[in-house]
């Protein structure tokens, strides 16, 4: 019950970072030394194990990443959709209709 509890608090705790935009890319630097450097949670001399660790750090930044990615490329078509619904609008206003009049009997 206890382990659950850390555990929990952890992921929410890293959860939460990475959420954060002022920490994400100091999380995703460190994230990017840790795997580059040589000391490790679980030493990679230990087969498959030792490779767990990196593994889940490396998936983290992968998503992270893509996630940053997505963000940008959703701003960027939002930005996009409304310049062109002011460019739009601008031609509805300025264009002119002439309408006859017909009187029904």
């Amino acid at each position: 019950m206890k382990n659950q509890f850390l555990n929990q608090v952890l992921q929410n705790g890293v959860r939460k970072a990475l959420r954060n935009p002022k920490y994400r890319g100091l999380a995703l630097i460190t994230a990017l030394f840790y795997l580059a450097s040589p000391l490790d949670i679980i030493p990679d001399t230990i087969p498959i194990i030792g490779w767990i660790d990196d593994g889940v750090i490396a998936s983290i930044v992968i998503g992270e990443v893509s996630q940053i990615v997505l963000e940008q490329m959703k701003k960027r078509n939002k930005n996009n959709y409304n310049e062109n619904e002011v460019e739009f609008s601008q031609q509805q206003a300025n264009a002119v209709v002439d309408v006859e009049a017909v009187t029904v009997n």
